[in-house]
């Protein structure tokens, strides 16, 4: 290396992150789940662009995600290009199925998993550069289609074996805040309604003295009232202190989807949470996240919601109901870790063969081994200088290799090879 160049870094950019082959092993195993699980729910697999128009993210997707922590494309001449790298996939699958929308058959149950990057500070449990699972289903208006995704939601957790009590689903209802808004505080100005609604979201970080003094900042001295509220713990109490709240359309509906989901066992797996709120401006109904119930990651795995108002920006001039959710990839992992569900991916040995060159002069012999093994399709790694057999074996069991596949003197001299079972001690002569 030249003296004058500067010797580049080996760490990934700020926010990134490398997955070595035994990472990737966890990660594989996530996104496989994931996607068995959408599959047997009769999810179909999309993928859209790395890039959108910024006007889609700007539109609906809050202040932060629309705005700081995007990141902008530049072209050729340094100039913005009015492009920006995807921050999330709701805007983009709303976009593709909008252009579809006349021609295709509904409802549309779509799933993808992709990368994301935010323009945000890193933090432990999650990256700039992430992963996320989005499921979604559009053209179905009935609670049905909700009900259908928040047991997808439930089903994924379980799909990872996970221990009764590690999780809950935390549910709310956008148009049951706003009911609340409108029917009882009597709050019809929009603006004020969204600010309160954005207060709420912080209701459990805030003292009472600080959330109050916020109110009164709003013009709202209803403190009690909304305390209230709050703290309501069932839908049955809400209803005694709520009767006018209790008879709207967003209540009953509630009301529908939790005695749903109770019917169909997931009673111990949900809870309901008033100051849920989610940042993302397009959510209009059914609202939820998942959260770890452990103490030292007491956080939201994924969240989503109802978003029946997203394509109007589109210009689907008859709307689409839609409903959706988002895993990501870094929060599912330290889930996964911290309920010690990681130990049996990590020993696990996968089928996969290992072929050594004893000598140099047999490599055309093994290359035609290796690819009658690999039309079988099978993993058939094949070393590229001779090494001796006791040095093969004890890299073969080192790298968890399942079989190891032996071309020697006596084979050349018989025309076969040797495939050993390493986990189960036994061995196959095969005629080549």
């Amino acid at each position: 290396m030249n003296d004058a160049m500067q010797q580049l870094p080996t760490t990934p950019p700020k926010g990134t992150a490398d997955w070595f082959p035994e990472e990737f092993k966890i990660r594989k195993y996530i996104f496989d789940t994931w996607r068995k699980v959408c599959l047997s729910y009769g999810f179909e697999e999309y993928l859209g662009p790395l890039v959108e128009s910024i006007d889609i993210w700007k539109a609906k997707s809050g202040e932060d995600v629309g705005g700081s922590e995007l990141t902008q494309i530049t072209n050729r001449d340094g100039n913005l290009d009015g492009l920006a790298i995807r921050p999330e996939m709701t805007p983009t699958v709303t976009r593709m199925v909008s252009r579809i929308w006349k021609e295709t058959d509904k409802p549309v149950k779509w799933f993808s998993i992709a990368n994301f990057y935010r323009n945000e500070k890193p933090q432990k449990w999650r990256n700039r550069e992430f992963w996320q699972l989005n499921a979604d289903i559009f053209g179905e208006e009935s609670l049905n289609a909700d009900i259908e995704t928040l047991t997808l939601s439930l089903e994924l957790m379980r799909a990872f074996n996970a221990p009764k009590g590690s999780y809950v689903l935390k549910l709310n209802h956008r148009e049951l805040i706003n009911g609340f808004f409108e029917i009882v505080l009597e709050i019809n100005d929009n603006t004020k309604r969204v600010d309160l609604m954005r207060l709420l979201d912080k209701y459990e970080k805030l003292k009472k003295e600080v959330f109050n003094e916020q109110l009164e900042k709003l013009g709202i001295g209803d403190y009690e009232v909304i305390h209230d509220f709050m703290s309501a713990k069932t839908l049955t109490e809400l209803k005694e202190k709520f009767v006018s709240l209790a008879g709207s359309s967003s209540f009953q509906d509630f009301e529908i989807i939790v005695w749903t989901l109770e019917k169909l066992g997931y009673e111990w797996e949900i809870e309901f949470s008033w100051n849920l709120i989610r940042g993302f401006d397009y959510y209009d109904g059914v609202i939820f996240e998942m959260f770890d119930t452990n103490k030292n990651n007491s956080r939201a795995l994924f969240g989503g919601g109802r978003y029946n108002g997203l394509a109007d920006i589109f210009g689907v001039k008859e709307g689409i109901p839609a409903v959706g959710f988002a895993p990501g990839d870094e929060t599912m992992k330290l889930f996964l870790e911290g309920h010690g569900m990681l130990e049996d991916i990590a020993n696990t040995h996968e089928e996969k063969y290992f072929l050594p060159l004893l000598e140099e002069e047999w490599y055309q012999e093994i290359q035609q081994i290796a690819a009658i093994l690999r039309l079988e399709w099978k993993n058939v790694n094949l070393w590229l200088s001779p090494k001796k057999l006791g040095k093969a074996l004890k890299y073969a069991d080192k790298n968890n290799y399942s079989h190891v596949v032996i071309f020697g003197e006596q084979e050349k001299q018989e025309w076969i090879y040797v495939v050993k079972n390493l986990k189960e001690g036994s061995e196959e002569k095969i005629k080549i």
